[in-house]
């Protein structure tokens, strides 16, 4: 049961990294659009591709926070004391990032348009990065086990979080410009379509190069998870590679949009499988396992029995949802706004 309910935690932590890591790469775009004029359409296709389905994201983050403190609470309990500040600042990140994107087409002077602009975009640096920093700490070791605290400071201010951060702010970046790409297509706007495609290209080859340096911090700073990289998980990274580097290609091309968008997609998604391996089979390397910090077999039950119903219920309601979006069926609720 332990295994099943990790394989759960791991494959909603991809969920998140795919979905809520290209809304926030929406934001990241938002950020670096320009001034009002210069930004004001790429700005207009973010609200676009976001505003149906931005909220429901978080969905994955909630599961996330729900399994761990069920099924291994000591391990969730360890992770909260120590690295307190970096969630804190990702949850207020969170708050303040969705109430300036709703505030923002709320109002019509452009200096509060600004203000909550700001407020959309500098949090969806700034929560990846946290996000990021984090599995970082978790990957390098400096979350102790027993459900007490760590260092507040080095646990996240270290290579390895640091690493984590770029590396997650880069990925979020490029997979909201490829899937940008696609959503300009979809409604013929030739110019933005180029738009982000160049930015595309750009944040793929930082992402391969943060990844590529990634490589050297990680033998020096987190051995357990490097060692689990090069051998149990290498086939995992070589198909993130691969992947890569085919979207990359596809992008440069400028070929098979939709295809360059399930490529990224998988390339995100192989990466955080990979660390989820690499780490295997400890929740805290190298001092807690999976086994060591799950809970008893009634409540692993009771969470497959709810991940079950989530997948019944709650995926094909995130399909349909997905579905209208991309067949333009969903109110444009911000694009008046603008």
């Amino acid at each position: 049961m332990t295994t099943v309910v990790a394989a759960a935690l791991l494959l909603a932590v991809i969920a998140y990294a795919v979905f809520g890591g290209a809304d926030f790469g929406a934001g990241f775009w938002d950020l670096f659009a320009g001034g009002d004029k210069r930004g004001a359409e790429p700005r207009r296709v973010i609200e676009r591709a976001i505003g149906p389905v931005w909220e429901g994201n978080h969905v994955w983050l909630i599961f996330i926070f729900v399994v761990l403190w069920t099924g291994f609470s000591e391990a969730y309990a360890s992770i909260w004391l120590t690295l307190f500040v970096p969630l804190t600042i990702a949850a207020l990140g969170i708050v303040l990032r969705g109430a300036g994107f709703a505030f923002r087409k709320a109002v019509t002077t452009t200096r509060y348009q600004r203000i909550f602009g700001g407020a959309f975009a500098i949090p969806s640096l700034i929560v990846p990065y946290c996000m990021g920093a984090v599995v970082g700490a978790v990957a390098s070791g400096r979350v102790p086990a027993g459900g007490i605290a760590g260092d507040p400071v080095d646990s996240w201010i270290n290579p390895t979080s640091i690493l984590g951060g770029i590396l997650a702010v880069t990925v979020a970046a490029y997979l909201a410009s490829v899937y940008l790409v696609v959503d300009a297509a979809r409604v013929g706007q030739e110019g933005m379509v180029d738009y982000f495609r160049r930015r595309a290209v750009v944040t793929a080859v930082v992402a391969g190069l943060v990844a590529g340096a990634g490589i050297f911090v990680l033998r020096e700073d987190a051995a357990y998870v490097f060692d689990g990289l090069t051998t149990r998980a290498l086939p995992i990274v070589i198909a993130s590679v691969l992947l890569g580097v085919i979207s990359l290609v596809m992008l440069m091309r400028r070929s098979h949009a939709h295809l360059t968008r399930v490529t990224a997609a998988l390339a995100v998604a192989t990466i955080v499988l990979s660390w989820g391996v690499a780490q295997w089979d400890f929740i805290l390397p190298e001092t807690l396992t999976l086994e060591q910090a799950s809970a008893p077999e009634g409540t692993l039950g009771a969470l497959i029995v709810a991940a079950v119903l989530v997948v019944v219920l709650v995926g094909p309601a995130f399909i349909w949802l997905y579905r209208l979006d991309q067949q333009g069926m969903l109110p444009e609720e911000s694009v008046e706004n603008a």
